[in-house]
Order: structure tokens, then C-alpha cells, then sequence
């Protein structure tokens, strides 16, 4: 549970305060980066090393393993005189909900990249999407001392893979046994190191034509190009500048083990990274759509805020993860909740006023009670009963909407059942929470089929929920394979007759119906009319004829599927004076679908989905490949040079989609993904309706 490990320390203002995001893909060494930042600026005691060379925390100071790559992880530092917030988001595509959460609460993005593994096609997607939205990057090489370290090669990477801009900041320092002993900056005019790097200079002189490119002093590049020294301390002045406009992204390298790099990299995220002010706020409007004036990062503006992440612990309850836009939060105020845009993932609309309660700095998962959090400051707050991950918290008096950031489709269903019946009750509540958590994550009853589906974004994401409930919420649930549901349809033609008789005392039950059946249009479902020449059928139960004859249809023949896309038509009977009713000529319709069904036979049909696929160029083949194996029909396809990217259009039986985001995102490396649409049903194969 969270635990309170003492006051924390005053907030800062918010030219004091960086907001840095980690990102990269699961394995480059994020957690274990920031846990060397934590105890360099002595935020934790030590880190250790276990058996895989990573390090991790004291677990009785910060319980971050248990989140490695799968959440995201906040802990406030502080260094130079400034309050740095770290959010180390997951690695894995699965978790790309929490990643932007995270970049929505930073103003600034540090990209980890191993040097062993170097730069994967995530990480390149990813900061496209950061520049996309101009966030300020810069890019920290780590497992520098990992066997098959190569990190001239991951530099290289960076500048090939990651476009304009990207420039080293330092050489690497090797002692005589070839181990990185420290950094020598390029920024300092230098002799020949140990490293011999030929090309020292022409490193040294790219970075600062970098910088100073961005500049605004325009002399500068007058005094470099006529030869003349420039003060390291201007070059520094103007980094900050260079890296805030996001044009220019520095390379620094760490070896967090050892502490190599360490302090270079907390010097330049407090001399270059941009604070709140200078990034920006995002924009808001008023819960009901109307426009209002733009915010400012002043902690005395009106109060915006937004839910970045939401816990639940069964001490606290509902834990809030809040960064501060504008304003100042403080304990024990009211606020207005406001929550809009995502009611297809069982997140409704909804504005309501609450009152904080504590609010506290956090420290991986240990929270530090803090007397109020001012404009650009991140927070955790606990009980707001109602507030979920994404919604934005504002004054009652003048309540403000933050549009929730993009957010993956979740399309990788699971079925679960509670495991026993006292899960059952359970299951429900602890569902709930795990959505309000989570809002990556759809839950849906199907009608059809009955199962209750857990849309999850990929199999790890399917695999840290089902865990969640187990562990955290104390349900113990089962899975079983989805269920996808099919329907018939008939045959062909038939003319049958319905014959309800009952006679058992008193008044029988009457009803004769003869009706004409045959497979109607794709999408046409029951059609009903009636041709009854001289009265045969009274015209009061024809009505009773069509109610019996869309029941039957809808349970289908066997009771498992239903009868669609069938035109039937009554074309006689008989009746009798006193035993005709409704109920028997609603009796008499069913059977005559029965009777239809017998004679004509049934075809069963199953649901296929209009599909885009959006990848990049080099991986259109392999995903076309893929999907003529899984029976689609390719339609089209769309390329965006300007993006490497190309969306590809096909039509796909829904059985095929059940594994599919998880082979889509081995064929795609991660960069792939698709969206999805009903389009309507088809004739199933003989293999597939054998199996069904």
C-alpha cells in the first residue's frame, strides 16, 4: 500500500520545476535510469544489483519492481535548486495508454535507448508521435559496461532513425582496460582523450552549429564562422532554447551502474529542458462545449487539472495522479469533476463536485503529504470517489475540460467468468475499477453470445489485468475462448405447413398456418407479409403469425443461433370458431419456421469486419501475406510517404480477428495497428461451421 515516508520537500515555482518523461522500448533500462537519478540526488539510500545486472530499489523504500514496463512510474527529486518529476512510462506497445499519459503530464521527453540493442522501430514511432505534438526530446544511451555494448553504433542509429537534430553531447572517457571511467563534453575545447576519436572536432563543431542555429543572439554564428571561441557558458545559455523549440535533441550517455553520466544528464535536464511555462498548457473548453479563454501555468489562474493515472488501494481507496495546469491544488478545496468522451468504453459523461482530500508528492508508490501543489507540479490525491483516468478536476464555480489525449482501440477480446459463485458478486465492482483505472480497457456484455468480454489492448495487457484482479481486487476469475456468433439463414425455397391442434376439455388450442420461406438479401433479416386469399386466417392473428414466426427466428432452430435474413410469407390456413387464438397462432408460426428449416435445410453464416490496417512502408507485404492466410479480401490500400506509413483496407471473417492484434504486432515489430468495423455476415466454410 502507499506508504507516507515523510514530508516532501516545498514546491517549487514553476520556472523551477521540469516535468521529464522516459521513454523507450521494454528492456532499454528506464527504471533502472531513473533509480540511479533517485539515489544520485539522494531522493533513496541505494540501489542494488540482482542476478540480471539491473538494479532495483530497497523494497522497503520504493516497490516499483512489481510495475516494471507496465505502468507508469512517478518520483519527484531534487537537484541544482529545482524540483525534477520523472515519469517512467512502459515499454511495451501493450501500455501505450499509460506512455501518453505520461507525455501529456511532462513538458519534456528523454528517450532511453540501449546500447546494446540500439534503436528499435517503437521508439522511432514513438518520437515521431512526440513531434508530432512538439514535444522537446533528448536521447540517454545506457548499458554502456553490457557485453556487446556498441555505442558509436547506437549514436549512428539515433541520427539515421531519429532524423534532424539529434547531436552527441559528449566522447566516452575508456580507461586502459577499455571500461567507460567518464564523459568529455564537446561542448569544452579538449586535447586528444583516451577515446582517440578522430573526429572529436567535427562532432564538437555539429553540436554547436546545432545550438547556435537555434539561437537568438545572431552574432554567435557571425563569431563561430570567423574562428572565434565561444564561451561554453553561451553555448549553455542558448541549450535550453535549442531543445525547447524541439529542433534540437542532445545524446548523452549514462552508465547508471557505476554513475557514469549520471550528473551530466540531472545538469541538462535542469539547463536545457523546458519548465511548465515554457511548454505550454493544453487547450480547454467548458464541460458543455462552449469555448473558453486559454490557461496559462499560473499557479494564482483558475484551477485546471487532469487525472493522469488512477490506483486503487484497499487502505486508501482510489488513488488520483494529478497534474496541474493552472492554479493551485491544495488539501480539503472543492472541485468540479468533469469527465467526457469516452462512453464507448464504459467511461459515461458525467460532472459532479467533490472535496480533495490529502494531497501528496509521490515516490514510486510511496506518497509524501505536501501543503498544496501549484501550476505545473504533478500530485497524488486520494478518495475522489468519482474521478477517472483522464478527466479533468476544476473549480465548481468555474468549471474547465481538458480533451482527453488519443488513446489506443482496444481489440484483443477476453472472455472471463467469475471462478466460483462467491466471485460473483465480486466480479463486478472490481471490473469497474479496473476500467476506471485503466481507460485503455472496454468491458461488454454480448447479447449474442452471453460472455462478458474484457477488451484489452494486446495479450501482455490481457495478462497484467487478469493478474490485477486476482492480486489487487481479491477476485479469482477463469477465462474461456470467445465465443463468435453465428446465425443461419435457409437453405433455399420451401412451402410447409404449421399445424397446432390441442384438444384436452373445455377450449382446444386451433391454429393451421401454411407459409413459403426463402433466403432473403444480405442484411434484408425477417421479412414478413401475408397473402391469404378468402379468409382462410382471420386478419386478427395475422400479427399473431408474424409474432410466432421473429420468436422462433430469434432463438434460432437449435437454440444456440439465430435464423436471419429469411422472407416468409402466409399464404393459407385455417382456423377454428372457438379454439383459435393468438397464442395458438403464435404457436403455429414457430412451428412453421421449424418446418422451413427441416425442409429447406439451413446454411450457417458468420459476422466478417471492414478492417484498416495502418504500417509502415517496409512492412505492407508480410501484413498482406498474413491476411489472404486468415481468408480477408484485400480492397485497398492507401501509402503516406511523408509518414512511412501505408493503411491497407480488407474485409475479414470476425473469427479471424481473435489473435490478431498480437500477430499483427509480432509481423510489425510493434509499429502496426488496426481498427475495426461490423460489416455484416457471410456463408461460413464447412470446416468453420463444422467447428462451431
Amino acid at each position: 500500500m502507499p506508504k507516507d515516508t515523510g514530508t516532501a520537500p516545498a514546491p517549487r515555482p514553476a520556472e523551477k520545476v521540469r516535468n521529464v518523461a522516459l521513454v523507450g522500448h521494454a528492456g532499454a533500462g528506464k527504471t533502472t535510469l531513473a533509480e540511479a537519478l533517485l539515489v544520485a540526488t539522494g531522493a533513496l539510500p541505494r540501489a542494488g544489483r540482482v542476478e540480471d545486472g539491473t538494479t532495483c530499489l530497497d523494497t522497503e523504500e520504493v516497490e516499483v519492481r512489481q510495475q516494471r514496463s507496465v505502468s507508469l512510474g512517478v518520483a519527484t527529486v531534487e537537484h541544482a535548486g529545482h524540483r525534477l518529476t520523472l515519469l517512467d512510462t512502459p515499454g511495451s506497445p501493450d501500455f501505450v495508454g499509460e506512455l501518453r499519459a505520461g507525455l501529456r503530464a511532462a513538458d519534456a521527453a528523454l528517450f532511453v535507448v540501449s546500447a546494446v540493442n540500439g534503436v528499435d522501430a517503437t521508439t522511432v514511432q514513438l518520437w515521431e508521435e512526440c513531434a508530432t505534438v512538439g514535444m522537446p526530446r533528448a536521447v540517454v544511451i545506457t548499458q554502456l559496461d553490457r557485453a556487446r555494448a556498441d555505442v558509436d553504433e547506437a549514436v549512428r542509429l539515433c541520427q539515421r532513425l531519429l532524423g534532424e537534430g539529434v547531436f552527441p553531447m559528449h566522447l566516452l572517457d575508456r580507461g586502459p582496460d577499455g571500461a567507460v571511467r567518464g564523459l568529455v563534453s564537446l561542448l569544452e575545447p579538449h586535447p586528444e582523450t583516451s577515446t582517440e576519436a578522430a573526429d572529436a572536432d567535427r562532432l564538437r563543431g555539429e553540436l554547436i552549429e546545432g545550438i547556435i542555429g537555434e539561437s537568438e543572439d545572431e552574432t554567435l554564428m557571425e563569431r563561430y564562422l570567423s574562428g572565434d571561441e565561444l564561451a561554453v557558458a553561451d553555448l549553455v545559455a542558448d541549450l535550453e532554447t535549442a531543445v525547447a523549440r524541439g529542433h534540437f535533441h542532445p545524446i548523452l550517455c549514462v552508465a547508471p551502474l557505476t554513475g557514469v553520466g549520471v550528473p551530466e544528464l540531472l545538469d541538462l535536464l535542469v539547463a536545457a529542458f523546458p519548465c511548465p511555462k515554457e511548454h505550454g498548457c493544453p487547450p480547454v473548453t467548458r464541460p458543455d462545449g462552449k469555448a473558453t479563454p486559454a490557461i496559462e501555468c499560473d499557479p494564482d489562474g483558475p484551477l485546471v487539472a487532469e487525472v493522469i493515472k488512477t490506483t486503487t488501494d484497499p487502505y486508501l481507496g482510489r488513488v488520483s495522479l494529478v497534474r496541474v495546469f493552472s492554479g493551485t491544488l491544495r488539501p480539503d478545496i472543492p472541485i468540479h469533476v468533469s469527465g467526457h468522451g469516452m462512453t464507448d468504453r464504459g467511461h459515461p459523461d458525467h460532472d459532479v463536485d467533490e472535496r480533495i482530500g490529502a494531497v501528496s508528492s509521490p515516490l514510486g508508490t510511496n506518497l509524501r503529504p505536501v501543503a498544496a501543489c501549484p501550476a505545473g507540479d504533478i500530485c497524488a490525491v486520494a478518495r475522489l470517489g468519482s474521478a477517472e483516468t483522464g478527466d479533468t478536476l476544476s473549480s465548481p464555480e468555474d468549471p474547465r475540460l481538458v480533451p482527453p489525449w488519443e488513446l489506443p482501440t482496444p481489440q484483443l477480446p477476453v472472455a472471463v467468468e467469475a471462478a466460483s459463485r462467491a466471485d460473483e458478486d465480486r466480479l463486478a465492482a472490481a471490473l469497474a475499477r479496473l476500467v476506471a483505472e485503466d481507460p485503455t480497457v472496454r468491458l461488454e456484455r454480448r447479447p449474442d453470445t452471453g460472455q462478458l468480454l474484457l477488451w484489452c489492448v494486446g495479450e501482455a495487457h490481457a495478462e497484467v489485468l487478469l493478474e490485477r484482479l486476482r492480486s489487487r481486487h481479491g477476485v479469482a476469475v477463469s477465462t474461456v475462448p470467445v465465443r463468435v456468433p453465428m446465425v443461419e439463414t435457409l437453405g433455399g425455397p420451401a412451402r410447409v405447413t404449421g399445424r397446432h391442434v390441442k384438444q384436452s376439455g373445455g377450449h382446444g388450442q386451433y391454429a393451421v398456418v401454411v407459409v413459403e420461406g426463402e433466403p432473403g438479401p444480405p442484411g434484408s433479416g425477417i421479412v414478413f407479409e401475408q397473402r391469404i386469399v378468402g379468409g382462410t386466417v382471420p386478419s386478427q392473428f395475422h400479427g399473431s403469425v408474424e409474432k410466432g414466426v421473429r420468436a422462433q427466428a430469434e432463438r434460432g432452430i437449435g437454440g444456440d443461433r439465430p435464423l436471419v435474413d429469411v422472407h416468409v410469407t402466409l399464404v393459407d390456413g385455417k382456423s377454428h370458431s372457438v379454439d383459435s387464438s393468438d397464442a395458438a397462432f403464435q404457436a403455429a408460426g414457430a412451428l412453421a419456421v421449424r418446418e422451413l428449416a427441416a425442409a429447406a435445410g439451413t446454411r450457417v453464416l458468420e459476422p466478417w469486419c471492414v478492417i484498416e490496417v495502418v504500417v509502415p512502408g517496409e512492412y505492407v507485404g508480410a501484413v498482406m501475406s498474413d491476411l489472404s492466410a486468415r481468408r480477408a479480401r484485400v480492397t485497398g490500400s492507401d501509402a503516406d510517404p511523408d509518414r512511412d506509413r501505408t493503411t491497407v483496407r480488407a474485409e475479414i471473417p470476425e473469427v479471424e480477428l481473435l489473435s490478431y492484434p498480437g500477430v499483427l504486432r509480432s509481423v510489425t515489430h510493434g509499429t502496426g495497428s488496426f481498427s475495426r468495423q461490423q460489416l455484416g455476415y457471410e456463408p461460413a466454410p464447412a470446416s468453420v461451421a463444422v467447428a462451431v
